[in-house]
């Protein structure tokens, strides 16, 4: 993941104390490099390093601008001047983190030094007069647990904000004729959201993975290194061309995520490429997949862009896996089975994975293994007829029958009712896992991005009680 650095504003107003001000402006920034918070000060725009005047706002949001910050931290270090942080926040367009340090008991004689929480109302307002959205940590102490916490999911959103509006995905092939389901608007993504779509057809794919079996042996091969990985971390049953075949597709691949400059992709995997191949892509959209590239089979490209969303809100931390809602448990009520050819990364499973054939198809190239169980993150970004969402919420790993391909069967609190969401739309059969909790995260960027948080379970109030500090 790139690195997310906050431009860090500080603000006060002239009829509270300045040296207090000032002082909290210090704890700020002296409190935020402790937690290694990567920030741009403006400690050399005013001589107290505040945000007051509108004249330093100028120089404020150009000095931001130029340094490309990705989000906005506005500190209140007594009260606040409220529209010049809207203006700010309103020119510089990134996501805004509003927060002021617990006032202190008042003094002897009734006076006031900071008038914090105030002026956190105030600015409030105006953001939103502003048609600014943005994000709001509760008012309390510089060492209060839910300081750190507010700051890293903050960070987190800024990730998922800026992974989302910079995500170019390489579309390699059409749809499979079958797939009616993974239908998606290119026009609309570049003109909402900005998100560019690279077609690439399969001849050059299948071209490009000729060139990189040919490397075979070379000196320092991309091939040969994509050999010994795959040798390391799973277990080979197919013939040694059938596995070249596999390792050359996952350098082609990156190749041209390279060469289209594409953060992620989705491919035709069947049934053009197995004539050409003859093998399945499965595990070499793991491997990239590993790698921090996903790649969504059936050319799902909103798939795609799930998976680019549900890996940045966990900071890159834990690599997601693609899969399909196939089938109700045979003994859990809540239960269903996740599952998919076999493309998920090694890291997700539970065992060593069998590199096999697939269920349902005669060709080989696909992964065979059990997922980690635990909390998962479950997602899917999707839209019809103008309207986006994001269909978010947890489950839990459980046990189950043995299945083929990569899958996990999965817990939820209600499956008819998430059964429900998925048929009635506007999603499909497809979803993006992740050993984690983000849906806060997730469901905090959507204020961001133009997109609605749609959770499949009643949780929403929760959700805004952890996002509050509770």
């Amino acid at each position: 993941m790139d690195r997310i650095v906050l431009g860090y504003a500080p603000t006060r107003r002239s009829i509270f104390s300045a040296p207090d001000a000032v002082k909290y402006r210090g704890l700020t920034a002296e409190r935020l490099r402790e937690l290694g918070i990567e920030f741009v000060d403006i400690d050399d725009i005013n001589e107290e390093g505040l945000l007051y005047d509108e004249d330093d706002r100028i120089k404020i949001l150009e000095k931001f601008r130029a340094a490309h910050v990705d989000g906005l931290f506005l500190p209140h270090c007594n009260f606040g001047t409220e529209f010049l942080c809207a203006r700010l926040a309103k020119e510089l367009g990134v996501p805004v983190l509003l927060w002021g340090p617990l006032d202190e008991r008042p003094e002897p004689d009734g006076t006031r030094l900071r008038d914090t929480q105030c002026g956190l109302f105030a600015t409030g307002k105006v953001l939103r007069r502003f048609h600014v959205p943005f994000t709001y940590m509760t008012n309390c102490r510089l060492n209060d647990p839910v300081f750190e916490r507010g700051l890293r999911d903050f960070i987190a959103v800024c990730n998922v904000v800026k992974t989302f509006r910079n995500a170019r995905i390489l579309q390699i092939g059409p749809r499979p004729y079958e797939f009616y389901s993974t239908m998606f608007n290119e026009d609309e993504l570049l003109e909402r959201f900005g998100i560019e779509c690279v077609p690439v057809p399969l001849p050059e794919l299948t071209a490009a993975t000729k060139v990189a079996i040919a490397e075979k042996n070379g000196v320092d091969s991309d091939l040969d290194r994509t050999l010994a990985y795959v040798r390391e971390h799973m277990d080979v049953l197919v013939t040694d061309e059938q596995l070249d075949n596999v390792a050359g597709l996952a350098v082609a691949m990156r190749r041209l995520l390279e060469k289209y400059h594409c953060t992620a992709g989705a491919i035709q995997c069947w049934n053009a490429l197995q004539g050409e191949l003859g093998i399945m892509p499965c595990a070499a959209n793991s491997i990239l997949n590993e790698m921090g590239f996903p790649i969504a089979c059936e050319t799902d490209v909103l798939g795609t862009i799930t998976s680019l969303m549900v890996e940045a809100a966990d900071m890159g931390r834990k690599r997601s896996f693609f899969a399909d809602w196939t089938i109700r448990h045979p003994d859990e009520p809540n239960g269903e089975l996740l599952q998919h050819c076999g493309p998920w990364p090694c890291s997700v499973a539970c065992e060593r994975p069998k590199l096999t054939y697939p269920l349902a198809f005669d060709h080989p190239g696909a992964i065979t293994a059990e997922a980690q169980h635990g909390t998962l993150t479950l997602a899917r970004f999707d839209g019809d007829n103008g309207e986006y969402s994001l269909l978010l919420g947890n489950a839990e790993g459980i046990d189950g029958p043995k299945g083929m391909g990569t899958y996990l069967w999965v817990k939820v609190a209600n499956i008819k009712r998430l059964e429900a969401k998925i048929v009635e739309g506007p999603y499909i059969h497809h979803c993006v896992g992740i050993h984690d909790d983000v849906v806060p995260v997730l469901y905090e960027a959507c204020k961001y991005l133009g997109i609605k948080p749609d959770l499949y379970d009643p949780i929403e109030e929760d959700v805004k009680a952890y996002l509050r500090g509770e």
